[in-house]
């Protein structure tokens, strides 16, 4: 059985001719793993995770999600593919800002077409997983910044998807708070083995993850 969760194989992305964000990436991302990627600002990570979620087609090159081949497939079904399969951390924290922390956490479900009762039932499940339920009938103004990026992660994380993707989910963050937040994503992942792929501008905050890989000028390379 095939235990890859996100597969590129000689991953090729340019915008212009000659103008190469992405150099032939090879990565594999097996089911339960936490993967860091670093880069400097530029290096191509935002264009690899856009790539892994199937927001941007590459140039040349294979990515398969959750076993499926994305090659030649309509948006259609990509849609449906970034629906059930990919969940997604930004660096902003995109709550919808006039429902509650719970309602937003119940987003991803609504759209899975999960029913009322059991939506909720989850979604405060896992608000109680991080001893976060205070926060379940607050709006997003009534929260922190740092509690409003661990709520969005948390509703990028309750339908269980294949693969959970972090764009440097702490760029707004201060230190303690990015603490909080990589070790809730640290949770997810170890106890529930939920697959995450972070990018980061920093190399000790990749270092979380089971694996480390560095991005410099489109070009991939493992480091642990």
């Amino acid at each position: 059985m095939d235990t890859a969760v996100l597969s590129l194989t000689d991953v090729w992305k340019s915008y212009s001719a000659g103008d190469h964000v992405l150099k032939g990436v090879n990565l594999t991302v097996g089911r339960g793993e936490f993967v860091g990627v670093y880069g400097r600002s530029g290096s191509g990570k935002s264009t690899l995770l856009r790539l892994m979620g199937l927001l941007d087609r590459p140039s040349k090159g294979s990515v398969r999600v959750a076993g499926e081949e994305t090659a030649g497939m309509g948006e259609s079904e990509a849609a449906r593919i970034r629906r059930e399969k990919v969940g997604y951390i930004f660096q902003g924290f995109n709550l919808i800002p006039h429902i509650t922390a719970r309602e937003n956490i119940e987003v991803p479900m609504w759209l899975g077409g999960v029913k009322g009762a059991e939506r909720r039932e989850r979604a405060l499940a896992d608000l109680g997983r991080f001893g976060l339920e205070r926060l379940g009938e607050r709006l997003p103004k009534e929260m922190s910044h740092g509690e409003q990026q661990r709520i969005a992660a948390i509703r990028a994380m309750v339908t269980r998807p294949a693969v959970v993707l972090a764009d440097e989910p702490t760029s707004s963050l201060d230190d303690e708070n990015a603490k909080a937040l990589l070790d809730l994503m640290a949770s997810f992942n170890r106890d529930l083995g939920t697959t995450v792929v972070m990018v980061s501008t920093s190399a000790e905050e990749a270092g979380v993850g089971t694996a480390v890989y560095r991005l410099s000028s489109g070009a991939l390379s493992r480091e642990r």
